[in-house]
């Protein structure tokens, strides 16, 4: 600290932040569609801070320690407050005991992940990651409101996806990361094809695809790890 701070990762630490708060307020407010963007952008800030860093040699270890509290702000908190303003208090106790789960879930899950940064972690995730859980929120709340709106918003769907989400935080379920691909060598170009048309359908219809995209992710990482456990379990019974 005595030698100073970085300030071009740490301030889009710092951004990702605001939007975690904001979404809180906009929460309060009832402007559900507003706090789901916002822990939305707030990802896209996550995702910039950590790239930043490692481009520019600014990697620290005070960076990486506010990195993990504007996570749980933007996230874990964030994310807990929308899903239970949003659907979960008619629930009574069990909704906000689901709403408390997801960010003691995602407090965990960022302590393991600063535990075993660099080891365990360094290529996919142990457990889904906490950003990954929160984007699953906020686009259901956006496809909520642009396709199922006359679903009444208390809906046993939601409490049981909040209780998912914090369970597969906590799990260890393997989930891939962008961190895997190597930008630096050379990728077929169908991979550049495929990149063009994913950004052109964000772009049309951002509710649907960003809703398709985070549920397609959290059920990957479930069916992926079962195969991988099944396939194990057949080799060990296939040696002995």
């Amino acid at each position: 600290m005595r030698k100073g701070v970085y300030l071009l990762p740490n301030g889009l630490t710092l951004c990702g932040m605001f939007f975690g708060f904001f979404s809180v307020l906009a929460s309060f407010n009832a402007n559900y569609e507003s706090a789901a963007w916002a822990i939305i952008i707030a990802g896209i800030f996550d995702g910039l801070d950590g790239w930043v860093a490692r481009l520019t040699n600014t990697t620290s270890r005070f960076g990486i320690e506010l990195d993990s509290l504007s996570d749980l702000i933007a996230f874990g908190v964030a994310p807990a407050v929308l899903i239970y303003s949003w659907s979960l208090v008619p629930f009574g106790r069990i909704g906000w005991s689901a709403a408390f789960l997801y960010v003691v879930c995602g407090a965990l899950r960022l302590a393991r992940f600063n535990v075993q940064r660099g080891s365990a972690e360094s290529k996919s995730f142990t457990g889904m990651p906490i950003p990954g859980a929160a984007g699953i929120v906020a686009t259901t709340v956006l496809f909520y409101h642009e396709i199922w709106a006359e679903w009444p918003e208390k809906n046993v769907l939601f409490l049981f996806l909040a209780f998912v989400l914090a369970i597969l935080m906590v799990s260890t379920f393997r989930y891939h990361a962008i961190k895997e691909i190597d930008f630096r060598k050379r990728k077929p170009f169908w991979i550049l094809v495929v990149f063009v048309i994913v950004v052109a359908l964000i772009i049309v219809h951002p509710p649907v695809v960003l809703f398709v995209f985070g549920i397609t992710y959290m059920l990957w990482g479930i069916v992926e790890s079962v195969y991988l456990a099944s396939k194990g379990i057949k080799k060990a019974g296939a040696a002995k």
